[in-house]
């Protein structure tokens, strides 16, 4: 399998996990924001595909950081979220496929010769890490959402 196949592969899977866990979410605010990285997923696939048929691709960062303040601040308001069981676990999952697709990236940016691909898999690492920190403040936040919102006032988001 070559790289671009593997990367959608990768892309593909992760669009379909977080549209799945969305689907499970009784909370719509929690299945705002599994869509918003569902999305990005898709974004990402479409970076891939151009990079794999196109001399001239860019890649535009996202918003989601900023996005995704103005959803926790409306979770602040639904602290009293009634979740399935798992969806920590498979919240779990997902950092750990975040992961490993930033792995990925990373590593083929440092055997690719061209400069281009390059930057555009060293934007998806960067993208990549995005999603892994919003999905732990998800993960912080369903474990203490009053201590999260209270000491933080959601300027963990900013951090980036």
């Amino acid at each position: 399998m070559d790289i671009y196949e593997f990367a959608f592969d990768i892309e593909k899977k992760s669009e379909m996990f977080y549209r799945d866990l969305a689907e499970k979410c009784n909370n719509n605010v929690l299945k705002k924001i599994l869509n918003m990285l569902a999305d990005e997923e898709i974004k990402h696939y479409n970076t891939i595909k151009s990079m794999k048929e196109e001399d001239n691709f860019s890649m535009k960062e996202t918003d989601i950081l900023k996005e995704s303040k103005k959803v926790f601040s409306d979770l602040k308001d639904n602290i009293d979220i009634n979740f399935n069981e798992d969806l920590p676990d498979l919240l779990q999952k997902a950092i750990d496929l975040e992961l490993r697709s930033k792995s990925f990236y990373f590593e083929k940016a440092e055997e690719v010769s061209g400069k281009d691909q390059k930057i555009i898999l060293l934007k998806l690492v960067d993208e990549e890490e995005k999603h892994y920190f919003l999905l732990e403040n998800l993960v912080e936040f369903l474990s203490r959402p009053k201590l999260w919102v209270e000491n933080a006032e959601f300027y963990h988001l900013d951090e980036y």
